[in-house]
């Protein structure tokens, strides 16, 4: 079988799904697509068109990655990075050009070739897939990174070099985001060990936005269609398939910088969402615009909307001398299970390094850990303490998204303060640099309404 397909478009064609149906018929071992289109940058800002593929019973595969030559073979037991590998049914296959970027000024050119070869690849004996499980340990505090990218979509390097990066940084827990496919999934999870527990996810990387699904091992229909597909119908197929929902650097660049990543859901500000990525790679990248997802926050939770801080270092690769903050989440056991749900009630803090710890006390014997809420209109003791810190760091207690009380936070230390009835609806603690950079942050403590 071949068929090829070509078009030209225009920035009027930018967020669309360009679809091309084609059959494959019985007895095909082995598939082949060859994609190009040109030009690949306009102005010095590359365009972007990426693939995805389905078979008669559902997604096969996707590649987000730029590069204006794209080559996808899938077979019996081997498939490019980001596609499926397994027997390739008969009947209507469907192939989508998602076109991400379409620079104004020249009109792009593509052509897709389509081929199928008979002769079989052997099927090879494929572990079966599985799903994280505790590693063997208990109550805790774990450190971990829950945004990460690999050949699967465009990232540089494969699963065996992200995990090798984690234990590098010695982290606890590592979890697989790659854009629109969960196609490295199987041996991430084939990987998990006493040593590191390896989670599963995808980026839900849309046209307005990003979302990370934590904790799914399915693949999550990604695209958005004004009046028709929502984010919010999205965030719910999320939780129904037991996963966490968390918006995505939501304060990044957008277009053409960082294709899609502003979040642009006016119905998704936050609706749903319980928790939003506030620290995306290292604090001051221009591209992430963490200051201003911090601001958004803030601003959410000042209008009365509880969610839960994360952060992603959102690696491709291993770059060890970028300063990269990490979730560090309080979790009854270290399984998938535990840290999500740990996350979703909000036990945890951010670091680049420093230890904090952060809790409060009524004088009728109320406690609360930072994501928790006390009783409306109780007096409290809040207590942090710090370990680790820079040279030149400041602490801050923020209460109702302003600075309440400031001092310099030596190499370690700990502080405590009342808080009258009424006084707040919500704090937390921000440790900066000498720079006024974030190196860590905790979640907040609510009072009840």
């Amino acid at each position: 079988m071949r068929a090829s397909f070509e078009g030209h478009l225009s920035a009027a064609d930018v967020k669309r799904y360009i679809v091309h149906v084609f059959e494959v018929p019985a007895g095909a071992g082995r598939l082949s697509l060859h994609f190009s289109y040109e030009p690949e940058r306009v102005g010095g800002v590359e365009n972007l068109l990426c693939l995805s593929l389905f078979d008669p019973s559902g997604f096969r595969g996707a590649g987000h990655r730029s590069g204006a030559t794209q080559q996808v073979d899938i077979g019996a037991s081997r498939a490019t990075p980001g596609y499926r590998p397994g027997a390739l049914p008969p009947g209507r296959w469907l192939v989508e050009i998602d076109t991400h970027l379409i620079m104004p000024g020249a009109p792009c050119h593509y052509r897709l070739d389509v081929s199928s070869q008979a002769t079989p690849e052997p099927a090879g004996d494929s572990p079966p897939p599985t799903v994280p499980q505790a590693a063997g340990r208990g109550a805790g505090w774990y450190r971990g990174d829950l945004h990460t990218h690999t050949v699967h979509s465009d990232g540089a390097w494969d699963v065996a070099g992200l995990l090798a990066a984690a234990r590098a940084y010695r982290l606890d827990f590592v979890t697989l985001t790659d854009h629109n496919t969960v196609s490295g999934l199987d041996e991430i999870a084939r990987a998990d060990s006493a040593d590191l527990l390896t989670m599963g996810g995808v980026e839900l990387t849309t046209f307005w936005g990003h979302a990370l699904s934590l904790g799914t091992h399915q693949w999550i229909d990604w695209r958005t269609q004004p009046g028709g597909r929502t984010m919010p119908d999205i965030a719910g197929e999320v939780a129904q398939a037991g996963g966490l929902f968390v918006i995505a650097h939501p304060g990044s660049v957008g277009d053409p910088v960082c294709t899609g990543c502003a979040w642009r859901y006016p119905d998704m500000m936050p609706g749903p969402a319980r928790v939003v990525e506030v620290w995306n790679g290292p604090w001051d990248n221009d591209q992430s615009g963490n200051e201003d997802s911090l601001a958004l926050w803030y601003d959410w939770l000042n209008r009365g909307h509880r969610l839960a801080a994360t952060a992603g270092t959102d690696a491709h690769s291993f770059e060890p001398t970028l300063e990269v903050g990490f979730s560090v989440v309080y979790a009854e056991a270290l399984s998938q299970a535990a840290i999500l749900e740990a996350i979703g009630r909000g036990h945890l803090y951010l670091s680049a390094g420093p230890q904090v710890t952060f809790s409060a006390r009524t004088a009728e014997g109320s406690r609360a850990l930072m994501g928790d809420a006390l009783p409306a209109g109780a007096a409290a003791e809040i207590v942090a303490g710090w370990e680790g810190c820079p040279s030149g760091a400041r602490l801050r207690l923020v209460a109702d998204g302003r600075p309440l009380a400031e001092w310099e936070a030596e190499a370690g230390g700990s502080r405590a303060w009342p808080i009258a009835p009424g006084q707040v609806r919500w704090c937390l603690v921000e440790v900066r640099d000498a720079q006024g950079r974030i190196v860590a942050l905790t979640n907040p403590i609510f009072w009840d309404s």
